[in-house]
């Protein structure tokens, strides 16, 4: 994404934090960017699409983070999960992003409506996996059951918290709250047997993320975040994180990757003078053939 994109975008955020997406007009959005209407028509075909372009932007930059909080730790640790989703909610938070949420809600726009939802069934799998790394496959049929009275308990928790607290309260301690409370009902919930919702439901609600291995995914987002922290002070940094963002967004948020593309854009990372960037490099080139090739027998 080039600067003057992000700029409009960083624009955009504030004026809809300040008055509201519905009342913010897109000549709002050009008088405050500076831009002119062909340019704004140039990146967005609407200001639907501005505004999931933010979202896409905040939520991807989120997942990194909270991707680059496990490598190196124990998958098992609560306290690891504690932590990502304590950053999940400051992200939340940071950005105001529920007075959003909520204006897209009560609009009558579908394509937004339909991009929030999709959200929060991403959002719903990522528990229920980290739930099947944390508490084990031996629960795996009422995982799915528990991530959706978890989501529950900690919006509810994190509501009247604020209400009692104040809006800048730390989210730490209802956090940790939650996530003690629903680890008791994990195992309340295997030792009565009981289910409400086969996890293999999600493949029916989000088949578009089912088309390759997960563990691969998560693989590839690790590889890059790592190349990106091996390429710091490189004389092209700048240059190369864009290549590699391409990539990412590419293989992790494409309907239709184009492997053509993401082969060229690896091509001037493999010419690194680097040892450690050319091995991860090559690493990468080798999960992205892994990828298409999973895909191929998908498909």
């Amino acid at each position: 994404m080039n600067d003057r994109k992000q700029h409009v975008i960083k624009m955009s955020h504030q004026l809809f934090i300040d008055k509201g997406f519905q009342a913010t007009s897109i000549q709002d959005i050009l008088d405050y960017s500076g831009i002119s209407k062909g340019t704004f028509y140039n990146y967005f075909s609407s200001k639907s699409e501005l505004l999931i372009a933010l979202f896409k932007a905040i939520y991807k930059k989120m997942e990194q983070d909270r991707n680059e909080l496990l490598i190196g730790q124990d998958p098992t640790s609560i306290e690891i999960f504690i932590k990502q989703i304590e950053l999940q909610m400051n992200t939340n938070k940071k950005n105001k992003l529920i007075a959003l949420f909520e204006e897209v809600l009560v609009s009558n726009d579908p394509e937004l409506k339909q991009f929030i939802k999709m959200g929060q069934l991403k959002n719903l799998q990522w528990i229920y996996k980290r739930f099947l790394e944390i508490f084990g496959e031996n629960k795996r049929k009422y995982l799915l059951d528990c991530a959706i009275m978890f989501m529950g308990i900690l919006h509810h928790n994190v509501k009247y918290y604020v209400m009692a607290h104040g809006s800048n309260s730390s989210m730490h301690q209802v956090v940790s709250y939650s996530v003690e409370r629903v680890a008791n009902i994990v195992n309340e919930v295997a030792a009565s047997g009981e289910q409400l919702i086969k996890p293999e439901t999600l493949e029916n609600w989000i088949p578009e993320n089912n088309r390759t291995d997960q563990a691969l995914q998560q693989k590839i987002s690790e590889t890059i975040l790592t190349l990106k922290k091996s390429l710091y002070l490189h004389e092209g940094q700048a240059n190369y994180n864009e290549l590699i963002d391409f990539i990412q967004d590419e293989l992790l948020h494409s309907k239709k990757p184009r492997k053509f593309l993401i082969e060229t854009s690896l091509l001037p990372l493999k010419n690194v003078q680097d040892t450690i960037v050319k091995e991860l490099v090559e690493k990468l080139a080798q999960l992205v053939a892994n990828y298409f090739s999973i895909l191929k027998e998908i498909e």
